[in-house]
């Protein structure tokens, strides 16, 4: 599976009551996404993208929340100057599930498309 593959497929609500994914599952999904997506402690996805200006930094951050609505799964966002820091698992289970990796690779298309 390519990322963009992965960027296609849609976010699936986690209702609850499956484990976070592990091991070999996060490694290979992580295998799928560009580089920079970091699997920090096997519980959270964390990437940082940099621009030129804090206008830049913030139409990507906007960029981000549009992704994040429409596939209701929300990261968590660090705003700064120049930068964007996004930080991505699921709540419901305080771990890391497939729409996890689904939701970063859209990340990475719209960072491709530019802010």
């Amino acid at each position: 599976m390519t990322q963009s593959e992965l960027a296609r497929e849609e976010c699936v609500p986690c209702k609850g009551g499956v484990p976070p994914l592990k091991g070999e599952q996060l490694q290979e999904l992580a295998a799928h996404l560009n580089s920079g997506w970091e699997v920090v402690e096997e519980h959270h996805l964390h990437k940082t993208y940099t621009f030129k200006d804090f206008a830049q930094a913030l139409a990507f951050t906007n960029k981000v929340g549009a992704v994040a609505e429409e596939q209701n799964h929300h990261p968590d966002i660090q705003l700064g100057y120049g930068k964007v820091g996004v930080t991505m698992f699921t709540h419901k289970i305080d771990g890391l599930t497939k729409s996890d990796f689904v939701f970063a690779a859209k990340v990475e298309e719209a960072a491709q498309q530019g802010a």
